[in-house]
């Protein structure tokens, strides 16, 4: 599923010009009344694209980055729209991965660009998440000494050196190997070694 923008606007004429805009589009987005709102009803998607106003009541727009970075960070691009720019400000939110920086009036051709820039990165950081996911779920199948043989298969040790490092046979490192082959639903070594990076990467196993 393409991921949702959220639009964040104390303005509720800009509000509903952005939703119309967007919605014109072919793009699904959800409206808020401000920092406050949003983080009072907090969508949980696991992707989406931020788009909000700088200067809002109770919750303005530079803390509303931060502390969408602490909780979700790359996986929530942000786009700030304001009326009041200054080079200090949008410098700081830029450093902070604030994604795009869009001065009112705006051409709603610039903003439709940058945010169709930000989904179709999504979209890819989505199927990114899923491999992971997926790959952790298939580790998690393994017993602690699969888990043993498959570190060491990833590391690139031979099945002598396995089961030298292990003190086992080097049959018992056949028996084993097959079974982590199946459990994380290998065809190769090479799926297996790709299985391990993206986990690696992760952090979902020990080094």
């Amino acid at each position: 599923m393409t991921p949702s923008v959220f639009i964040i606007d104390d303005d509720a004429g800009m509000r509903d010009s952005l939703v119309a805009l967007l919605r014109s589009q072919g793009i699904r987005c959800r409206a808020f009344a401000g920092g406050a709102d949003f983080f009072r009803s907090m969508p949980q998607d696991e992707t989406a694209c931020v788009v909000t106003d700088l200067r809002m009541p109770e919750v303005d727009g530079a803390e509303l980055v931060r502390r969408i970075n602490e909780e979700r960070g790359a996986a929530w691009p942000i786009l700030v729209i304001t009326a009041h720019a200054d080079v200090s400000v949008a410098v700081s939110l830029m450093k902070q991965g604030v994604v795009d920086f869009i001065e009112k009036p705006f051409d709603p051709q610039r903003l439709i660009e940058s945010v169709r820039g930000c989904l179709s990165r999504l979209t890819q950081v989505g199927e990114q998440q899923r491999l992971t996911q997926s790959a952790r779920e298939k580790y998690d199948r393994l017993t602690p000494r699969e888990a043993q043989v498959f570190n060491a298969l990833i590391e690139g040790l031979s099945n002598k050196a396995i089961a030298q490092t292990l003190d086992i046979s080097p049959r018992t490192v056949e028996v084993f190997r097959a079974k982590v082959m199946q459990k994380i639903e290998a065809e190769s070594l090479s799926d297996l070694i790709k299985t391990g990076l993206l986990l690696r990467n992760d952090d979902g196993i020990s080094s």
